[in-house]
């Protein structure tokens, strides 16, 4: 955020400015730099989901689909939940299709949230999340995740809980640190969530790029947390298709009917022949999504000795398209804004700021974060130039 004041925008959003993703992808354009800045894939998904696609879109789906979605898509999201996870999921009533993961919590949150009611969540985080509970009147309560291990502290976490706190937002895997949550701190959570009586919304849009043989623990299978979890999900990470916007909720009947309620009035309805794609994307076999996993796996390990050989501190990654690094070994002042903002001038690269992804943005000043999603070759270009940081 910045400190600005824009005239005529409500006092909510002040500070919510054009979000740095925007700035650093043209300054990208304008530089010819390498982008690992903005997470999104450099390749197509899989040939089943684009034809799944354009045979719907020649097929005639083309016209508004149904307000919760597809039937299609929200049979395949309640059978890949029972396949996954084993949680048993109505596709009528406990499953909501959106315009990606950000309308899902956007519509949860909006939908939720009262004005003076709190939410405590984990920074860094993604940068919606703030604005969404500040849209609702609400209050964010961040407990700060810090390097190497980006655990938590659970007093720190238990502190954050107060008579107004409302909801937990949970993102794991992580972004964008990588951190993947283990079962162990997920039932910390849920312990908490079950003794203040709270309803829990978990981000688990990376839940299929996990690294090392990491298990995504999914909220809703903890003992008595199904039927408070919110869960978010979207086809684009997992199928390479950000630019369809595909997302859903699952949970039960009354916090799907809050979510749908605020969700109608926003885009109402969206992409109704990608959803026909995302579906057969989710019936793929089990080998497709053991391979994404380890193409991105690949990707990170191409990537990470490149950072390390350039002077950087390389923080673990778990899951996702990202790692973060601390940047004071090259930059004394560990301006992590400056630095991203030069960077594509002094070698051709962009990253992302961290602090961006922080209420206390002290907090992550000195660190950056690069996305590794993106082609071999494109990931050995920027090692290359990153280099000559050394």
């Amino acid at each position: 955020m910045t400190s600005s004041r824009v005239p005529y925008l409500t006092a909510k959003l002040q500070g919510f400015g054009t979000t740095i993703f925007a700035e650093m992808s043209a300054l990208a354009a304008a530089t010819g730099s390498v982008n690992l800045g903005q997470g999104f894939p450099d390749t197509d998904g899989p040939i089943e989901v684009l034809d799944a696609a354009v045979d719907a879109i020649r097929g005639g789906h083309n016209q508004y689909p149904p307000g919760p979605g597809l039937p299609v898509l929200r049979q395949a999201i309640a059978h890949h939940q029972q396949r996954f996870y084993g949680l048993s999921y109505d596709p009528d009533t406990e499953v909501l299709v959106t315009a990606g993961a950000t309308e899902a919590l956007a519509g949860a949150l909006l939908g939720l949230l009262d004005t003076g009611d709190e939410v405590v969540l984990f920074e860094p985080m993604y940068d919606s999340y703030q604005a969404c509970i500040a849209l609702a009147g609400a209050t964010a309560r961040p407990v700060t995740l810090r390097p190497p291990s980006y655990g938590f502290d659970v007093d720190d976490l238990r502190a954050a809980i107060t008579p107004k706190t409302k909801l937990l937002l949970v993102n794991t895997p992580h972004n964008p640190t990588g951190k993947v949550l283990d079962r162990a701190e997920m039932q910390v959570i849920a312990d908490l969530a079950i003794e203040h009586d709270l309803i829990v919304l978990t981000d688990e849009v990376y839940e299929h790029l996990l690294f090392d043989g990491a298990e995504h623990v999914a909220m809703a299978t903890l003992p008595g947390m199904r039927e408070r979890t919110l869960s978010i999900s979207s086809g684009g990470k997992t199928f390479n298709t950000t630019g369809w916007k595909i997302g859903w909720l699952c949970g039960p009947p009354e916090l799907i009917a809050a979510a749908r309620t605020a969700k109608q009035f926003l885009t109402y309805v969206n992409g109704g022949p990608f959803q026909v794609g995302i579906a057969a994307g989710l019936m793929l076999d089990d080998a497709f999504f053991h391979g994404v996993s380890a193409d991105m796996q690949a990707k990170r390990d191409r990537l990470l000795p490149g950072l390390v050989q350039a002077g950087f501190d390389v923080y673990p990654t778990s899951g996702t398209y990202f790692v973060t690094v601390d940047i004071r070994p090259v930059r004394a002042d560990g301006d992590g804004m400056a630095f991203c903002r030069e960077l594509p001038h002094r070698c051709g690269v962009v990253a992302i700021p961290n602090e961006v992804f922080y209420a206390n943005r002290h907090e992550g000043r000195h660190l950056v974060r690069f996305a590794f999603c993106k082609r071999p070759e494109v990931l050995d270009e920027a090692v290359a130039r990153l280099a000559t940081l050394a």
